[in-house]
């Protein structure tokens, strides 16, 4: 068979969605089947749709495979109640591994979960009137929407569109409310069942995951340009008056697969307010159309966009939405990272940014925000892609009382972190991703404090420096745009990456291609002492890096 003739084969997902259009599977079946501790392969593909990945714990496989579910919710913008918080806790300590694990896109992750726990977790979450449909699988994922309330009233304004969005570009399959509300199969003898085709994602679906953020400059909290689609708020006067749209970022690549890469998303253009949902099933069907359903690596939109460019891009957007796109209007990032401690909202109100190290609440900080969720009603959760929460709107009345509570509980509100861990950020990796090569967020916290250590010693203590760490290539943590980034190779091994900006719009580069965790100081050592030495006055490292480090890199190549 011909290499042309192989890459004309759809892929094996492709294969199952279009036999089995409502995502049901066999999933009720093996649900009811009590002998049974696992889901099939088939059905682990469909469970991704319904918010859950089928892993099993790594430490423990030498004793024989024990399968984990992982359950991921949806809550757009990273909003939620102290009433859902509680819910969330409550299922955390009755069905899971009595944490919760802030995600990258503003969500919460359940992990450790059995089978028999898993139906109960999701009603819970549904019940609490959030949900976890398409917070995995071929489809929308979690939209994301600025955090932080202290910058512009246009805020409020900003996650309404994003809620919007996100209802919108939800799936309609009845499957899932049958399945895990109803606690019964799907009804095929009914015709709209059996015939189902979703009115947006059509028979297949997309061809891999697609997610949007919705940013607001000079704050880029949300890394906008990693995603399929990113809303750029133009806010004039206080007043937002539409956004410039950007189209096809992605972080995830896969090591030796060269046709496989991060890209930042392009800036194509700006329109106004009316049109953000036609905009975003615009963009959308054009990854449902034109996405490649062949290959599952090279499957993003980002590809797309790579490949037939921006004015293509412009052109099907025009002609989906029913718009005719503007020139893109002035705007500027100059940060990605959260405020930490108290700040006073425009509205008056008060927000607290709490430091959550690599985004897993566990213990006293788990107790803390479950008393506080408890103590005070009318706050939010705000859940952000830097793994921390931000507790907001609350009453100049109120602050006293929730610092006391979070320091009864012995969580501090100031001095939370030192400079490089309020940075840093890992995904879960080992024990329970199947994807990891190697350690992440067992390995970063360790590893953060030995390269502190080593910053003092060549001059650079307190300089705050951008550090992610990932367990594989598919960049879960965004580690592309980080100033120093560690990608997992192999158990104790390391892909390095340089020279990503504080502003989130520059991607890093490879610096050393394996590198052991051991030897971490001794390849990093030369370079930070340089920085130290030769930089420019507020020249960070990546900065630096991209100006002096990698063009003699380069000359050294030829």
């Amino acid at each position: 068979m011909s290499s042309t003739e192989v890459k004309s084969e759809l892929s094996r997902n492709e294969l199952l969605k279009a036999a089995n259009p409502t995502l049901a599977g066999t999933i009720a079946q093996t649900l009811a089947d009590a002998s049974s501790d696992h889901f099939s392969e088939d059905d682990n593909q469909f469970l991704k749709f319904h918010g859950s990945y089928q892993q099993d714990d790594r430490d423990l496989r030498k004793t024989g495979k024990k399968y984990i579910m992982m359950v991921r919710g949806r809550i757009p913008g990273g909003v939620m109640t102290p009433k859902q918080w509680c819910v969330f806790d409550d299922l955390a300590d009755r069905y899971g591994n009595h944490t919760l694990r802030i995600t990258t896109r503003q969500s919460i992750q359940f992990h450790g979960i059995v089978k028999s726990g898993l139906r109960p977790v999701i009603k819970g979450i549904n019940e609490s009137l959030l949900s976890t449909l398409a917070a995995c699988g071929d489809v929308n994922r979690n939209v994301l929407a600025p955090p932080m309330p202290a910058f512009t009233n246009a805020r409020e304004r900003v996650f309404q569109d994003c809620h919007r969005v996100a209802m919108a570009l939800a799936p309609k399959t009845r499957a899932y409310h049958s399945i895990w509300i109803d606690g019964q199969e799907l009804n095929l003898a009914d015709e709209s069942n059996r015939d189902f085709v979703d009115p947006l994602y059509g028979k297949t679906y997309l061809p891999r995951k697609f997610k949007i953020a919705f940013a607001i400059p000079p704050v880029n909290d949300v890394d906008v340009l990693t995603n399929c689609l990113g809303f750029i708020a133009i806010v004039e006067n206080d007043r937002l008056t539409g956004y410039n749209l950007a189209v096809g970022g992605g972080m995830g690549r896969s090591h030796g697969n060269e046709v496989t890469y991060p890209r930042l998303a392009d800036v194509i253009g700006f329109f106004t307010l009316d049109k953000v949902v036609d905009v975003a099933k615009a963009v959308l069907t054009i990854h449902r159309d034109f996405g490649d359903r062949t290959d599952r690596k090279h499957a993003r939109l980002k590809y797309v966009v790579a490949e037939r460019g921006v004015d293509f891009m412009r052109a099907e957007v025009n002609q989906r939405a029913g718009i005719q796109i503007a020139p893109a209007r002035p705007y500027q990032f100059t940060t990605m990272g959260d405020l930490y401690g108290w700040h006073r909202a425009v509205d008056g109100t008060w927000f607290l940014g709490l430091f959550v190290e690599t985004g897993r609440i566990q213990g006293a900080q788990k107790n803390a925000l479950r008393a506080v969720a408890e103590g005070f009603a009318n706050l939010e959760f705000r859940l952000t892609t830097n793994q921390n929460v931000i507790l907001a709107n609350v009453a100049e009345a109120e602050k006293a009382g929730v610092n006391a509570l979070l320091l009864e509980h012995g969580v501090k509100t100031e001095h939370q972190a030192s400079v490089l861990h309020a940075a840093a950020m890992a995904c879960p990796a080992l024990p329970t991703c199947g994807l990891a090569l190697a350690e992440s967020e067992r390995m970063l916290p360790g590893l953060v404090d030995r390269i502190e250590k080593l910053c003092a010693e060549v001059g650079l203590a307190g300089e705050e420096i951008i550090i992610r760490s990932t367990g594989c290539p598919n960049g879960c943590a965004r580690p592309y745009m980080a100033e120093i980034a560690f990608v997992g190779k192999a158990p104790g091994r390391y892909q390095v990456w340089l020279g990503g900006n504080a502003s989130g719009t520059r991607l890093n580069r490879v610096w050393r291609d394996v590198v052991k965790e051991a030897e971490v100081e001794t390849e990093l050592r030369p370079v930070l002492a340089r920085y130290a030495k030769e930089r420019r006055v507020n020249e960070r490292l990546g900065d630096w890096c991209e100006r002096v480090l990698f063009p003699e890199v380069a000359l050294k190549a030829t």
